[in-house]
């Protein structure tokens, strides 16, 4: 079992893992200093690559939390997968064609973010960034909800306490202290409930962060970290962030962190329901690193090509989420190719419908921006708000002179 206590460890690396020194290092090519702390790293995993589940001792703890689970769990699960990713290309293609401002594309994140989601229980509370797409689908958010923030039209459009689910956080790394502060109110309520904070490697080297760590720490507070560790951070590469595995952070201040593959539902599902049962059991919390992989860009304003090596991306897409998953209902017949073809032509009109909906958006008031600024007003703001309506006004005296 990949769980960490405070006792010190020795960083997990494979024998062929090598750091250069120095300037030889810093001399290296962006791509060819591609995440290799742990070329076959030590994680927690209930399915293979290949489909096959795993069972051995080591895992026996973990494979516990889902006992539960049927094969027609597997297939909602494979369902929320496949519905994610469309929506996430559909997202994409809107961008490209000039209907969204910017998009953060989960390619390739899908089983870290359904895995997580769905171990959470209603009262449960999420906190994530802004490529959470995964998540808002377990909890029940619509998918066209997430786009008006992408689009320009809103701030988010969803009320975070119908599905206790918190709005997109663009700030790296400051949701991990919302989540902190309000588990520790959860705890002082005496709740039955447990919060989660997604974020990701790039932002686990933010102050945020390990200020999180710390009060969540103290005040045994009942929250889940959960890091998707994709292996870039934009162009940086993990290995030029941290000297040890990143789990292993959590042992300096005082609670478990666990490394799970990210590309493995069951295993993600698995360990996100012992760490959210650990808090509400009032254990404090806990650290998961999903190790897994952005397989497209950072957003839709980056280019991978510039940093990443094809190889790279061809090795991890060998281990893609949605196609494990899919071999393992094949070899087990828990699926036939009538469910996937179902869910194709599902998933394709859900694509329909997001275009649609994201066209039909209606542009914002363009004076809203001055509204609720102040719970009763300021002279400043009206002052602005006189000046900028005094500019808008100025330019239908110049249509209209003409």
């Amino acid at each position: 079992m990949t769980v960490e206590s405070t006792a010190a460890r020795k960083p997990r690396r494979s024998s062929g893992t090598k750091r250069a020194a120095g300037a030889a290092n810093a001399a290296k090519p962006a791509a060819a200093t591609a995440q290799t702390q742990d070329a076959e790293p030590q994680l927690v995993q209930l399915l293979t690559p290949q489909g096959d589940r795993v069972d051995n001792a080591e895992n026996a703890e973990f494979a516990s939390f889902v006992a539960d689970i049927t094969t027609e769990d597997l297939r909602g699960l494979y369902r929320d997968m496949v519905m994610t990713r469309r929506f996430d290309s559909e997202a994409t293609a809107l961008q490209r064609q000039g209907e969204l401002g910017l998009w953060a594309s989960l390619l390739g994140q899908e089983a870290a973010q359904i895995g997580s989601g769905r171990a959470l229980n209603d009262a449960d509370y999420a906190f994530p960034t802004y490529r959470e797409h995964g998540v808002a689908w377990c909890r029940g958010v619509d998918p066209t909800n997430l786009l008006g923030m992408f689009r320009g039209v809103n701030h988010g459009g969803w009320d975070p306490n119908l599905n206790n689910f918190h709005l997109y956080t663009i700030v790296i790394g400051s949701q991990t202290l919302h989540a902190t502060g309000y588990a520790m109110g959860v705890a002082k309520d005496g709740a039955d409930a447990a919060v989660i904070a997604y974020f990701g490697d790039g932002a686990s080297s933010q102050g945020d962060v390990m200020e999180a760590f710390n009060f969540s720490a103290v005040y045994n507070s009942p929250v889940v970290f959960f890091c998707q560790n994709n292996q870039w951070a934009i162009s940086e590469p993990t290995e030029r962030q941290m000297r040890v595995p990143l789990y292993q952070r959590a042992q300096g201040f005082g609670f478990p962190g666990v490394r799970v593959d990210g590309n493995d539902v069951l295993a993600c599902l698995a360990v996100t329901r012992w760490a959210l049962d650990r808090a509400r059991r009032g254990e404090g919390p806990t650290l998961i690193e999903a190790f897994t992989y952005r397989m497209g860009a950072h957003t839709t304003s980056d280019d991978p090509t510039k940093y990443r090596r094809d190889e790279e991306r061809a090795a991890w897409e060998s281990k893609d989420p949605i196609q494990r998953l899919k071999a393992h209902l094949l070899a087990t017949g828990g699926a036939d190719e009538a469910f996937f073809e179902e869910l194709e032509a599902e998933s394709e009109a859900m694509g329909k419908r997001v275009r649609e909906a994201v066209r039909a958006m209606p542009d914002p008031d363009t004076m809203a921006i001055f509204e609720n600024v102040y719970a009763d007003g300021h002279a400043l703001v009206d002052e602005e708000r006189a000046q900028f309506a005094a500019y808008l006004a100025s330019f239908e005296s110049a249509e209209e002179g003409h």
